[in-house]
């Protein structure tokens, strides 16, 4: 496990999913995590609960990332509670399918506010606080759909593809300032999103495409995702660590 002692960590999306597992894998390991949620305050409360229960904490904090206003209150808040801040985790995100004559207009936005301007605005927001120590990190959970496009979700690869291009234009801006900014790209994970999404057949199908032959857990994402945030990634900046079972191979 890697050691993050006395790191203090600002997750978003944490309720549930790979946010979740990053939040418990980052408590494991030692730091101070605060994580947002939009809606779900029990799964948020139940987290909360079972770190406590395991002699750990963590705080959650409601946020609505799909405004400039929504993100700054959370990384204020965040640094409040945690008494700074020294690694930003966006996990935070939607996806939702159409194809591109029939998307309105309204679902091309919310995917840009809540999967690509939110990171510029927790970034900006963070970033004075990261600027503090001389261990800053930041990392983007984007997606292979990023690299190999995605049909019927073209809005959802754009805003991941910008994302890995802030990821590379901020590595080399904020490296003076001894902050890494690196990204973390799933492939297909086994998460409630894509339960509700796919049918049991249907991920049977997905999983058969996958040369490990099944869809990564969150655990399997939080891991790498410690890794970047630890000692051990200090040299590694402007990097987009492909996570997919052998799915997608574009290293």
């Amino acid at each position: 496990m890697f050691d993050l002692t006395g790191r203090r960590a600002l997750i978003t999306g944490g309720s549930r999913g790979i946010g979740a597992a990053c939040v418990t894998v980052f408590s494991d390991a030692g730091a101070d995590v605060a994580f947002s949620f939009r809606e779900r305050s029990d799964r948020a409360d139940e987290l909360v609960a079972e770190l406590e229960e395991a002699g750990k904490s963590a705080h959650a904090i409601q946020a609505d990332l799909g405004s400039r206003k929504g993100c700054e209150h959370l990384v204020s808040e965040a640094a409040s509670q945690l008494g700074g801040l020294d690694i930003l985790v966006h996990n935070a995100g939607i996806w939702t399918g159409g194809s591109i004559e029939a998307m309105p207009d309204e679902i091309w936005r919310e995917t840009m506010q809540v999967n690509l301007d939110s990171a510029f605005y927790l970034t900006r927001a963070a970033v004075g606080h990261l600027r503090e120590r001389s261990h800053g990190r930041i990392i983007y959970i984007t997606s292979t759909a990023a690299q190999r496009g995605e049909a019927e979700h073209s809005h959802y690869a754009a805003s991941k593809g910008a994302l890995q291009s802030l990821t590379k234009s901020l590595a080399v801006e904020l490296a003076p300032d001894r902050i890494t900014v690196n990204a973390l790209a799933p492939g297909w994970v086994l998460t409630d999103m894509v339960s509700d999404a796919l049918s049991d057949e249907e991920i049977a199908e997905v999983e058969k495409i996958i040369p490990r032959g099944s869809m990564a857990h969150p655990e399997d994402i939080a891991r790498p995702v410690a890794f970047l945030a630890s000692d051990g990634a200090v040299h590694i900046t402007g990097e987009i660590l492909n996570v997919n079972g052998g799915a997608v191979l574009c290293g």
